[in-house]
């Protein structure tokens, strides 16, 4: 965001239109991480109402910054023609349409990038304080309670819970004959029915087999699953290979 380059006109739109469709992905992700805190077990421990204010900001910035990024495209200055009978633009007239929009433009983005900086900062004491919430309630369980914890999830299981708690079926489909078993969620994250019978072994999820798999069996996250996602998510093991970011070609025209 910071390094963003654009000429007002169609390369604003095809380089902001995408960072608009990425802070609408993070807002939901946002938003479905506050779902799941809310209902999860995490709401009992001392704390947890400031965790849950916080993650709240970090969702109403992220959609702030929605809004900013779609006002830098509202006042970008399109090259549509004219209404019929009306004169098509010369070079001054654009070049004087491009001088007011800029200013304006680049305002906006900066106030995204404000309201995204702000996101950044809410996870990094959300994760920090909840962390510290968990470990202080930890320190208080009693022994035998410390030792009934199971084995800590992996980070594509995490998810597969997050997602779950905010809604999911189990249901069976006909391929070429053969009934196959898939996982359906609410959020529209992809769930494995390996992870999911993962997750069930563990009594973190199940299903309601009172109803058929072909009209979809409702999955509920369980107390335990509950607990489990109260816990801070899981750290992906470091690949050996660093990643390198794609570097964005720089057009002429303004840098924000």
């Amino acid at each position: 965001m910071h390094d963003v380059s654009y000429t007002p006109g169609t390369d604003a739109l095809r380089r902001i239109g995408p960072l608009l469709l990425q802070d609408q992905d993070l807002t939901a992700t946002a938003m479905v991480r506050l779902t799941a805190l809310d209902n999860s077990a995490y709401t009992h421990v001392a704390g947890s109402r400031a965790g849950l204010d916080l993650l709240s900001s970090v969702v109403s910035s992220s959609s702030l910054a929605g809004t900013d990024l779609a006002h830098v495209l509202l006042a970008n200055p399109y090259e549509g023609a004219q209404f019929a009978g009306h004169p098509a633009d010369d070079e001054a007239v654009r070049a004087s349409r491009h001088a007011e929009a800029i200013p304006k433009m680049s305002g906006h983005l900066n106030d995204a990038v404000h309201q995204l900086d702000l996101c950044a900062i809410g996870c990094h004491y959300l994760a920090h304080g909840i962390a510290e919430d968990l470990a202080s309630a930890q320190d208080h369980k009693p022994p035998a309670v410390q030792q009934t914890a199971g084995a800590a999830l992996s980070p594509s299981q995490y998810d597969a819970l997050t997602a779950l708690a905010v809604g999911g079926k189990l249901y069976e489909s006909s391929t070429r004959g053969l009934g196959i078993t898939r996982v359906a969620t609410q959020d529209g994250t992809r769930v494995s029915i390996a992870t999911y019978r993962a997750l069930a072994k563990r009594s973190l999820v199940i299903a309601d087999t009172g109803t058929s798999l072909f009209q979809g069996q409702k999955i509920t996250v369980t107390e335990a699953g509950q607990r489990a996602l109260a816990e801070p998510r899981p750290r992906a093991a470091l690949s050996t290979a660093a990643a390198t970011a794609p570097k964005v070609t720089v057009a002429a025209g303004v840098r924000r």
